[in-house]
């Protein structure tokens, strides 16, 4: 069912934030439009200064609900989760909230910073690390997280990271996962996330999320 047909969500299709908003969007059924921002195109799109007077920290995500602009991929989810609670991505439960935000917030906010396209680029540019080098920072840094993460939810997981039902975990788990296998990491050791992940990318609103389905997508 369409609703909020405002929504407008200005993203980058292979942005590990955009991804999972977009699937936050999708499994709740809200329309919404997207504007692509190519974050090397023209010396980076979001530099631009349209794009820096909606979004200061010149990063993708940003969504835009009529008056209301949004910066930060978790305040987004946490957004559409207020305006459309129905099908819900936090469980009732207090404690069970916390910790799917606990997960959700490991991903979004550990593993990804330290290893998104600027932090990525500046360890070339300006450090001088080869590229070997920065694969290795990356891997280090993601198997590191999804490991814990794979410990984390050993005790909840079901068909996705916590039961039966998807969550906001779920929404930060599938782009940190296609980040890994992008770059070639190795979770062997990590059989839940490997098979929650697929249970994901089955479905539907995760599909139509994904980075190779976007309008703005790129040859591999």
């Amino acid at each position: 069912m369409s609703r909020n047909p405002s929504l407008v969500l200005y993203s980058y299709w292979r942005s590990s934030a955009s991804y999972r908003v977009r699937m936050a969007l999708n499994l709740k059924g809200l329309a919404y439009r997207l504007e692509p921002v190519h974050l090397v195109r023209d010396g980076g799109q979001q530099f631009s200064a349209d794009y820096t007077a909606l979004n200061p920290q010149q990063l993708v995500p940003t969504l835009v609900h009529g008056d209301t602009v949004i910066s930060q991929s978790m305040a987004m989810l946490e957004y559409l989760e207020d305006i459309a609670p129905s099908p819900a991505l936090l469980p009732d439960e207090p404690a069970r909230r916390a910790q799917v935000r606990a997960v959700a917030q490991a991903m979004a906010c550990d593993i990804h910073p330290l290893n998104n396209l600027r932090v990525l680029k500046y360890l070339v540019k300006d450090l001088g690390l080869t590229e070997e080098a920065k694969l290795g920072w990356y891997r280090h840094w993601t198997e590191s997280g999804l490991r814990a993460i794979e410990a984390i939810i050993e005790p909840h997981a079901g068909r996705y990271c916590f039961g039966n039902e998807i969550t906001l975990a779920d929404c930060c788990m599938v782009p940190q996962v296609y980040n890994a296998e992008r770059f070639a990491c190795n979770l062997d050791d990590m059989p839940i996330i490997r098979q929650v992940n697929q249970n994901l990318l089955a479905l539907d609103a995760v599909k139509r999320a994904s980075p190779g389905q976007q309008d703005d997508a790129e040859p591999a």
